[in-house]
């Protein structure tokens, strides 16, 4: 069974704590802090392997959990990392976000290897928090948290060529003439249900690898037929065969201009791909008349070929090779602007972001949030009172004492920050 697409959550591992420990021996009359600092969170990773060539694995296994580090010891004793976990899929797999659809990766040779969800720094512990001035320091920080996302998986077949047209143009035969696919036929419409893929040897020893794309009807961008489910593998293709039939029981012109349409309209540039135009089944009777019709129509000559008899197949596979030599590959669906593209990192930009905000859901009561405030609240180790006055020292250091008095804020009123509740005090 062919599954191309699949969507999965990654959690990675959450750091340990890091300890507040003090040296505690017979020997020793003033032992100093000694709290280890706590171990890395597990990291997912997804590593491409060319021995998959589908998403099948998946259909059940759509959670995949990182173990969390283990918490800092005493006696300078870090905490263990936890391992991390390596998933394989198959090479062509295009890794993207399911909230933005931002493509993360694209996997298209065997071992690349991306890192989707990154485990969590271990806590320090309180011996690192040791100096000349803080000799006994009673705080530590809390592990890093790890990440959650939900990915799309999808994945793209690598072929040089695709072969596209209606269904029953004689695609599948096609494919089977050039190479050793094996795909099965028959003489109505959607026999083939997944897109096959063939290696073409060429008498000159070169070769290149062609796709057979099923299902592409009128309305194939919106789901109809099987279009929508495999225009995405024809993304990889530099060259496209675009096969019309000269059987007669369709109209060939607009067969190709409904076509073209459809990768016109699937979003990817695929109308822009190198093409090469082939009036198929020229053994049927009538296919001579019919091929001079629509040649005029096109307003240039289309290739000849019949499967059957093998007219045009030699001149057809020298033409794709060479096209696919001299054609660079295409970025794929959402990759374009990325290519190339890093991020930089502007100090003036990232220190303009709010670092918090207080809203006042009800009387008496004032919630502070952000994403900044928070990140720092989950590292504070809150079980000694040091800790929870290097969190105030935070606060008002960031200015939420004077945004809360500007908001009208009144003595005895409740500060929220996380599962930390404080009273304000003027």
């Amino acid at each position: 069974m062919l599954i191309d697409r699949c969507v999965i959550e990654v959690r990675s591992g959450k750091g340990g704590d890091g300890a507040i420990s003090f040296l505690r021996d017979k020997n020793t009359e003033w032992g100093g802090p000694d709290g280890g600092n706590g171990g890395h969170g597990g990291s997912v990773f997804l590593l491409a392997r060319a021995n998959l060539n589908t998403l099948y694995n998946f259909r059940h296994s759509r959670v995949i959990i990182a173990m969390d580090g283990e918490n800092g010891r005493r006696q300078n004793m870090a905490g263990h990392a936890a391992p991390d976990v390596v998933v394989e899929v198959p090479v062509g797999t295009v890794v993207s976000l399911e909230s933005t659809g931002e493509v993360l990766a694209d996997l298209k040779k065997e071992g690349d290897k991306v890192l989707v969800a990154a485990g969590g720094r271990g806590g320090k512990g309180n011996a690192c928090f040791k100096s000349a001035r803080h000799r006994i320091p009673k705080i530590a920080e809390n592990g890093h948290p790890g990440e959650r996302k939900r990915l799309i998986l999808e994945l793209k077949m690598l072929a040089d060529a695709g072969v596209i047209g209606f269904p029953s143009v004689g695609k599948s035969t096609f494919l089977n003439v050039v190479s050793r696919a094996n795909v099965p036929t028959a003489d109505y419409p959607f026999t083939t249900l997944i897109p096959n893929l063939g290696v073409c040897h060429l008498e000159d020893g070169r070769s290149f690898v062609l796709a057979d794309m099923p299902g592409l009807i009128q309305g194939a961008h919106e789901g109809k037929g099987l279009g929508i489910q495999f225009l995405r593998h024809i993304e990889r293709c530099r060259v496209l065969i675009h096969l019309v039939s000269m059987s007669g029981e369709r109209d060939a012109y607009q067969d190709y201009l409904i076509i073209n349409e459809e990768l016109k309209d699937y979003g990817a540039g695929l109308e822009k791909r190198p093409q090469i135009v082939v009036a198929s089944m020229m053994d049927v009777e009538g296919a001579e008349e019919r091929k001079a019709a629509f040649d005029k129509q096109l307003g240039f000559k289309s290739l000849a070929l019949s499967s059957l008899t093998r007219q045009g197949v030699d001149e057809l596979l020298k033409k794709t090779m060479d096209l696919i030599e001299k054609t660079p590959e295409f970025p794929l669906k959402g990759l374009s602007e990325k290519e190339g593209g890093l991020k930089i990192y502007d100090a003036h930009k990232d220190r303009s972001i709010q670092a918090f905000e207080i809203i006042h859901p009800k009387p008496h009561f004032w919630k502070i949030q952000g994403e900044q405030v928070e990140k720092e609240y989950a590292l504070i180790n809150l079980s000694t009172d040091e800790g929870i006055k290097k969190l105030i020292d935070y606060l008002d250091k960031i200015g939420v004492e004077e945004e809360l008095k500007k908001k009208g804020a009144q003595e005895g009123d409740t500060v929220s920050l996380g599962e930390f509740d404080f009273e304000y005090s003027e």
